[in-house]
């Protein structure tokens, strides 16, 4: 996939009453649609998908260049399917801000009810979001977390971080099916459209960093202080993009402690350690870094950029297959969907308009 350059920035408010109302109501007849024809594992497939879900946005009506377009598709999917998730065989948990939080407990009663096995979907749940919170350092703080998942157990992630230093959002993208390791390459995709240095210890590049970081852990927290506080009088972040301060340092005592109790095994385990967070990480990196001269990744994860393209080739050339293909998805949908006529013609309007008058962000308006 080409990636490229595209203006997203960080929009604030809410879609209006009556553009939610009809999102949900069209986003239900969509994903009935893809469920009824390809299965509930495809609709999966297909959210997981960053230009799929982008138009999937346009579709729905909301601005096609706001970060926004993910807290309110993700909102309005959610609530428009509510009470048909047992006959769909498709539900969502989570969502925005403190809803995120309760990602978990949703997980847990909605697998309650359906006799579905809720602990690995738990676990995915936490280490996604435990993974571009913390040992993706990217300058991005996530905010917004929704699951979603199939009776079978499959399951996706769509979450998305802000920096409110660039005012720009980023997209993580992540689906069962291409999990082999959650710590090593773990993203279906990743959608900026700004890259920025930062430290990437779930690269490739990085698992000698993770296993060096892991042997790390079985030290005792004395000897993690004494080398950590080593680090800092080497003046090792002038050399190092993501800097430890060693007033942190202190604070990450009783962090070191736990780790130690636990013993983890992998850097996995290390992770999924309760209270083991991005100042944890970035210390025991530099440590790793001073004692065994192994450096980690600092390649920025995002491969895709939030939009198909320019007819122009600004930002940059269109995947024209990729975009087809979404086109026909969508506009089978709608041709399906049981919704009113006003509704249906516009939106089939809007799709006729990408087919007919140029593929670029003229035709996102």
């Amino acid at each position: 996939m080409k990636t490229g350059v595209a203006n997203l920035p960080l929009h604030y408010g809410k879609a209006p009453a009556w553009l939610f109302q009809r999102m949900k109501s069209l986003a239900r007849e969509i994903t009935l649609y893809v469920i009824d024809t390809y299965g509930a594992e495809e609709m999966l497939s297909r959210l997981s998908d960053p230009f799929w879900f982008q138009a999937f946005g346009c579709l729905l009506g909301f601005d096609w260049h706001s970060s926004g377009v993910t807290t309110t598709v993700c909102g309005a999917l959610k609530e428009g399917i509510k009470g048909m998730e047992k006959e769909m065989g498709f539900f969502v948990a989570g969502g925005k801000g403190r809803v995120s939080r309760r990602t978990p407990v949703e997980i847990e009663e909605i697998c309650s009810e359906r006799a579905i096995d809720g602990t690995p979907l738990v676990y995915a749940s936490r280490m996604s979001a435990k993974v571009d919170s913390a040992a993706v350092q990217d300058g991005y703080q996530i905010y917004h977390h929704t699951f979603f998942f199939t009776q079978s157990g499959q399951w996706a992630v769509v979450q998305q971080g802000m920096n409110e230093e660039n005012r720009y959002a980023r997209r993580y993208h992540w689906f069962s099916q291409g999990i082999k390791d959650f710590v090593c390459e773990p993203h279906w995709a990743v959608c900026c459209d700004r890259k920025r240095e930062g430290l990437n210890l779930v690269a490739q590049e990085s698992e000698r960093a993770r296993q060096s970081i892991t042997e790390l852990s079985q030290e005792k927290p004395e000897f993690l202080m004494t080398e950590g506080k080593r680090a800092v009088s080497l003046s090792l972040p002038r050399e190092h993009p993501v800097p430890m301060e060693e007033t942190r340092l202190k604070r990450l005592e009783k962090v070191f402690i736990q780790i130690y109790e636990r013993s983890p095994d992998n850097f996995e385990q290390l992770l999924g350690i309760k209270g083991v967070g991005p100042q944890s990480l970035r210390a025991l990196s530099l440590i790793s870094e001073l004692i065994y001269g192994i450096k980690p990744s600092f390649k920025d994860p995002t491969r895709f950029s939030f939009a198909h393209g320019g007819k122009d080739g600004y930002p940059y050339p269109v995947d024209r297959k990729v975009y087809d293909q979404t086109i026909e998805v969508l506009k089978g949908a709608i041709d399906k969907a049981k919704v009113g006529d006003r509704e249906k013609m516009e939106a089939i309007r809007r799709l006729s308009h990408f087919s007919t008058s140029g593929i670029g962000h003229r035709a996102w308006r």
